[in-house]
């Protein structure tokens, strides 16, 4: 048995007061995972934290593990909702434009859910296919952004899918360096600056040319 179908949740709730329990569990889960870890949580401080009965945890997940396997979820879902948000508002189709408000909208999302590194870290240990399942979701999208701007020329062709996980790695490190642990020294626009920076010119050192020498 894998383990998504071991820590699978119950069905979703169809009533508006069900999904709001279940929202308040999930927002428990969140601050008290984030909180004390995985291995000290447990489903008393969970709904306590979301307000809600001991006995009505189980109207909704199975588990310790379930709940936390379905917050994984959530998280990457909520992520990639507000990416696609941010780049859809402005209607942004310049690459280097999109990537930008990409990052921006992945910061302002970090920075709200402050818990969001430590409980992703946790999910490898938790619930592996859960870990993977949100990275690989994330992925897919942006690797069907770039090979689109690939198409139109806008971004140099090569591997989409090597390049996704490139990017998505220097966003996850800058976000851990300049939102999570913060940074009073840089304001967060000069990060954004100097990552689309690196994006448009890379590591090379444009060589300065030499006046011609007159004959």
């Amino acid at each position: 048995m894998n383990s998504h179908s071991r820590f699978a949740t119950k069905r979703t709730p169809v009533t508006s007061r069900g999904q709001r329990t279940r929202q308040a569990l999930l927002d428990g889960a969140e601050k008290v995972f984030g909180k004390v870890g995985f291995e000290h949580a447990s489903i008393a401080l969970i709904t306590t934290e979301a307000g809600v009965a001991v006995g009505a945890f189980y109207m909704y997940f199975r588990s310790k593990e379930a709940i936390f396997t379905a917050l994984v979820d959530e998280l990457g879902t909520r992520l990639r909702r507000a990416i696609a948000e941010r780049i859809g508002v402005g209607g942004h189709e310049n690459r280097l434009v999109i990537e930008r408000e990409g990052l921006r909208a992945f910061f302002d999302f970090a920075a709200e859910h402050r818990q969001l590194y430590r409980i992703i870290r946790q999910a490898e240990f938790v619930d592996e296919a859960a870990f993977r399942r949100y990275y690989r979701s994330l992925a897919a999208g942006y690797t069907e952004g770039l090979k689109a701007a690939m198409k139109k020329g806008e971004v140099r062709t090569m591997d989409a899918e090597v390049l996704a996980y490139a990017l998505m790695g220097i966003a996850d490190f800058i976000g851990m360096r300049f939102v999570l642990w913060g940074d009073r020294t840089r304001r967060r626009e000069h990060v954004i600056d100097q990552v689309t920076g690196f994006l448009l010119e890379g590591l090379t050192v444009t060589p300065k040319r030499r006046p011609r020498s007159k004959s």
